[in-house]
């Protein structure tokens, strides 16, 4: 390495940013307000044999996106709508799309086609045969976009190679109806080429499974998963309120999507980009708050209020994981080590968004610094 001429060693240049690679998911709620999960195989790239919400990468056919550089990127757009309910369909062979027929908007009459006809156009699309819009159409249906609910966007924190910038989505399907078969609602692994188990179970009790070791789950889930389980539980034939097992199930959804609307920005906008703020024995303390790098300089924001405990363990995954209260952290000591440390790996973040992707400067200028 050359030497500046005061006999210094010039600083090393900076490592572009990963790019964040436009993706969906969907928090899938059956009719008994279950929550379905896809357990990755074992090569993935991507979070190997861990339990996942349907979704997968953005691709072309789903319609067009904003350029990479172009902060629009990160929101939610038709293009993410589409591209959502094309990987639930591929992953887990649950068709979101509305019967064309009905001359509704209802979500509650679902296009319902035979299993084989399903499986056929699992493989068509995921085969790139044809287009998952234009085969919906072609069966008579229209994919349910507008059942879309937006329930945050996680961006990867920079240090990790492989960046996502992952629209979040609640669907309700239907409530049991009589006219409605339940085949419609059972998910199916894709035959092991990203997935070998699909199943729906309580919010709770997949938490439960990921606290006993049983399963694996990253931060996005388990957040998320904790956030639903407040409002989506267990429901008997009738509660003490003398509500039908229906009603009661139809109210927790009706307060869930009231939850989405609340917070400073709402569910429905937050941006989270984990990063750690301290390490407590063998866990990292995730801050939540910040949007990622590529969003710096906007006013797009996180959750200041929470945090998540996590022990990450390389290919085993993560143990240990908890959501907690911020206030609760910081009141038990963050001292100003942690607290230089989180800065220090924010501005890094933002030199790596400048250096790697200069279109992005006018945007990241003017950032000020906070916890």
């Amino acid at each position: 390495m050359a030497t500046a001429p005061d006999g210094k060693q010039p600083p090393s240049p900076i490592k572009p940013l990963p790019i964040a690679s436009p993706s969906a998911s969907i928090l899938l709620i059956s009719p008994s307000n279950q929550i379905l999960l896809l357990r990755r195989v074992q090569a993935s790239s991507s979070f190997a044999s861990a339990h996942v919400f349907p979704g997968g990468h953005i691709d072309p056919n789903d319609g067009p996106l904003p350029p990479q550089g172009d902060v629009r990127l990160h929101e939610d757009s038709p293009a993410y709508r589409m591209g959502a309910l094309r990987e639930c369909f591929e992953e887990s062979g649950i068709l979101l799309a509305r019967d064309r027929s009905n001359n509704t908007s209802s979500s509650s009459l679902l296009l319902q086609l035979t299993e084989q006809e399903r499986d056929a156009g699992r493989n068509a699309i995921h085969q790139k045969q044809v287009r998952f819009q234009d085969w919906v159409r072609a069966h008579g249906g229209i994919p349910d976009t507008e059942s879309l609910h937006p329930f945050t966007r996680w961006l990867t924190p920079a240090h990790i190679p492989k960046r996502f910038s992952t629209q979040m989505y609640l669907y309700f399907l239907p409530l049991a109806h009589p006219g409605i078969p339940q085949s419609l609602h059972i998910p199916t692994c894709d035959g092991g080429v990203e997935h070998t188990e699909a199943q729906f179970l309580p919010a709770a009790e997949w938490l439960s499974l990921a606290r006993a070791g049983k399963i694996v789950l990253f931060p996005p889930q388990f957040f998320l998963l904790s956030l639903v389980a407040d409002f989506l539980t267990a429901v008997a034939d009738d509660d003490d309120g003398g509500l039908t097992a229906g009603e009661t199930l139809q109210a927790q959804r009706e307060r869930l999507q009231e939850f989405v609307k609340t917070g400073d920005p709402p569910w429905g906008e937050k941006c989270i980009s984990p990063g750690a703020l301290k390490k407590e024995g063998k866990r990292l303390v995730m801050g939540l708050d910040e949007p990622g790098p590529e969003l710096d300089g906007t006013d797009r924001r996180g959750d200041a209020e929470r945090v998540v405990f996590v022990q990450f363990k390389g290919k085993e995954g993560t143990s240990g994981m908890e959501v907690g209260w911020r206030k609760d952290v910081v009141d038990s000591g963050l001292d100003e080590g942690d607290e230089e440390k989180y800065l220090e790996a924010r501005k890094k973040e933002r030199e790596r968004s400048r250096g790697g992707n200069g279109d992005l400067e006018q945007a990241l200028r003017g950032r000020k610094e906070k916890l």
